[in-house]
């Protein structure tokens, strides 16, 4: 996999139009070779059930496939050319959120196909404010937030989302933390569909810089996550340890929204969609529309952190064995660090006791993370994150997007994050 960077989509329309140029022209292609897959397997006729053949057709019908693929490359080119000479004029149009919300939902599921061919689409990660992003450089940082203070809190959004989609139902975390709580608020936007692990190590690079550049001396530093952005910020610590860098030294709080630390089941459901379709070589061709999904996506099928996660993940599915077990090594919460979560189910019930969510009924999930995923418990120790009862809080008839703008969810975030004397004990 590579790690190749591309250009942060921070370039507007233009680039908007050169990249969904570049992903119609990959479409057409990989069309093509899935057509040409399936007519080579029926050609073959083996049995109902057996190894498929992805052998190329041969002679005339090969030359045809080719040539789509050929022609459909040519008018690529030539569009992409054409678009460069007018994308500067587009490009001076301002983005809307609407527009900014679609190409993040287009990077989630898409994300580590357009960083790979380099596709302008491709969102790089910044920091940012006001959804623009924060220059570096002590002064120009200094001059775009001229009311930074001392307490520093980055928000990290999840998957299919973006820095601008915190302000919710109402609902700014960041503006109401800075009105009550006297802290500056910093907005993280990265492509989520990469490897958490790339993102981690990224977002472990950018906050180095920050902390360097902060335009007063950092006293706090906190960091608040809504679900994939949980597994980010964790991945983000193990590189900041590995790295010495030394923003996580000052890492006061990490608040989980909604975490998937365990993993999401439905991710896991389109796994087990990927295994069943390749039974039959009439239907493996298809697998390749399951495959769709990002490795950012594929990440959450059990809370990958670590490059060697999914490294043993697909050396598992090329040796031919069970590719749904749980390949992670376990990474356990930062010391030192005041860890926090919350999860939320729809159930319509009220809040109860921790011993009533620890009994055979546990309530239902937030629709895509169950309950105990988000609260980091695991039935195996090694994996059990074992945040405090007192740092929990589970909400009731709420959804999973309701966790970005809710008041009660806020109330526990101003509670939790309210002035206190730095302390090191986790």
């Amino acid at each position: 996999m590579s790690t190749k960077r591309s250009a942060p989509n921070d370039t507007g329309y233009g680039g908007d139009l050169r990249g969904i140029g570049r992903l119609t022209i990959d479409a057409i292609t990989g069309v093509a070779d899935l057509v040409e897959s399936v007519h080579a397997t029926i050609a073959a006729l083996p049995g109902p059930f057996g190894a498929p053949v992805y052998d190329p057709t041969r002679g005339l019908t090969g030359q045809v496939y080719r040539g789509v693929r050929g022609v459909a490359r040519l008018v690529g080119g030539a569009l992409d050319l054409g678009l460069a000479q007018v994308a500067p004029w587009l490009d001076r149009i301002e983005s809307l959120p609407q527009r900014d919300a679609a190409i993040s939902a287009l990077n989630g599921v898409l994300g580590d196909h357009l960083d790979e061919t380099g596709n302008p689409l491709a969102i790089g990660m910044r920091l940012c404010s006001g959804g623009r992003p924060l220059p570096s450089g002590r002064k120009a940082l200094g001059a775009a937030l001229p009311q930074a203070g001392g307490k520093l809190v980055v928000f990290v959004h999840g998957l299919c989302m973006n820095d601008r989609q915190w302000r919710w139902n109402g609902h700014d975390y960041g503006a109401e933390l800075a009105r009550d709580a006297g802290w500056t608020p910093v907005y993280l936007r990265y492509n989520s569909g990469r490897h958490i692990s790339f993102n981690g190590r990224d977002f472990s690079a950018r906050l180095e810089r920050l902390l360097r550049d902060w335009p007063v001396p950092v006293e706090r530093l906190a960091i608040v996550c809504h679900s994939m952005g949980g597994l980010v910020a964790r991945s983000a610590c193990h590189a900041a340890a590995q790295a010495r860098h030394g923003w996580i030294d000052k890492l006061d709080s990490l608040v989980f929204l909604g975490t998937p630390h365990q993993g999401a089941p439905l991710e896991r459901a389109g796994s087990w969609f990927d295994t069943v379709i390749q039974l039959s070589p009439y239907t493996a061709p298809f697998a390749r529309l399951g495959k769709i999904r990002s490795a950012g996506i594929q990440d959450l099928r059990h809370g990958n952190l670590l490059d060697s996660d999914w490294r043993a993940h697909a050396d598992r599915k090329r040796a031919g064995a069970d590719a749904r077990a749980d390949t992670r090594t376990p990474v356990p919460l930062p010391k030192g660090v005041r860890s926090y979560a919350i999860a939320v189910s729809t159930d319509a019930r009220r809040a109860r006791d921790e011993g009533d969510q620890r009994r055979d009924d546990p309530p239902s999930g937030d629709g895509l993370v169950p309950v105990a995923s988000a609260l980091g418990r695991h039935r195996n120790p090694a994996f059990d994150l074992r945040i405090p009862a007192s740092r929990q809080w589970l909400g009731y008839g709420l959804h999973h997007l309701d966790l970005l703008g809710d008041a009660q969810v806020y109330a526990q975030l101003r509670r939790w994050l309210k002035p206190a004397r730095r302390s090191r004990t986790p």
